[in-house]
This record gives structure tokens, C-alpha cells and sequence, in this order.
């Protein structure tokens, strides 16, 4: 059974990543387990660690339950705001054969100026695919 871990925060719950799980899910038996780096916010102008680890959780259960609904076995839990520990902390744990990389558009993806597609692959030595979303919203329902 092959494991990916999917690594994402404001894009979470996309069609986008939903459709990368569906396709590794045609490919054969896999779980996936959901990493969501507990950053802050750019739409606040304070933000606390609490907050951020809130709006994470929450985006974390709209994601779980998005993949339930598409029949994917997920796991999840939202980690440190630095997303290559929140990764380096889950990899320490169990491994994976894949990691799957939401990020924003270029020009608005914090993580994209990091340079963390590449990154997470020279460090881990794992295969990383980066996908591209746009903002889910930070309450509510996702598109």
C-alpha cells in the first residue's frame, strides 16, 4: 500500500488536491495522511499561535472529512507553523512514498519564495509533487 503525505494550508480542500488524491487512488491501495503548518494568517492583522493552530484544525477537519467523502482512508493533524518541520516532525515518525505539495499561486505563495517544493525533496530525498491552488476560504464551507 503506497503513503503519501499531503502538505497544504490555505489551499486545502481544493478541487485541485482532490483530484491528485483521486488519481493516486485509481493507481491502487494508498492513505494519505494531511499535515496542515499551523502558519499565520495573511487576512489578520494580530494573529496568536492559538489562532492559527484554530484556523489550521479547522481546515484540517473540512479537508478530512472532503477526503472521506471521496471514499480516500486520511489521517491528518496540524503541525508547526515552519511547514519543513511540520514535515521533517511527521517523516521522524513514519515514512512515506510521496509527498504531495499544495501551495498558492506564484506572486501570493509564501512557500513558493521559500523555494519548499524543492527543499522538501533535496532534504528527504522523497519524491515531491507540487500542485497549485487558490485560497480556500478561512471559515466555512470549502469549494
Amino acid at each position: 500500500m503506497r503513503s503519501y503525505l499531503v502538505v497544504a494550508n490555505q489551499t486545502l480542500g481544493g478541487a485541485h488536491l482532490l483530484s491528485a488524491v483521486r488519481e493516486r487512488m485509481r493507481a491502487g491501495d494508498c492513505r494519505f495522511h494531511v499535515i496542515v503548518p499551523a502558519t499565520h494568517s495573511d487576512d489578520h492583522a494580530t494573529w496568536t499561535e492559538g489562532d492559527a493552530q484554530a484556523l489550521a484544525q479547522e481546515r484540517l477537519d473540512r479537508a478530512l472529512a472532503a477526503f472521506q467523502e471521496i471514499g480516500a482512508p486520511a489521517t491528518g493533524e496540524v503541525g508547526d507553523e515552519r511547514p519543513i518541520q511540520a514535515i521533517a516532525d511527521v517523516l521522524m515518525r513514519e515514512p512515506f512514498d510521496e509527498i504531495i505539495l499544495s501551495t498558492l499561486p506564484p506572486g501570493m505563495s509564501r512557500w513558493l519564495k521559500m523555494d519548499l517544493p524543492h527543499r522538501v525533496e533535496a532534504v528527504y530525498g522523497l519524491p515531491v509533487t507540487h500542485i497549485i491552488g487558490q485560497p480556500s476560504p478561512a471559515h466555512g464551507p470549502s469549494p
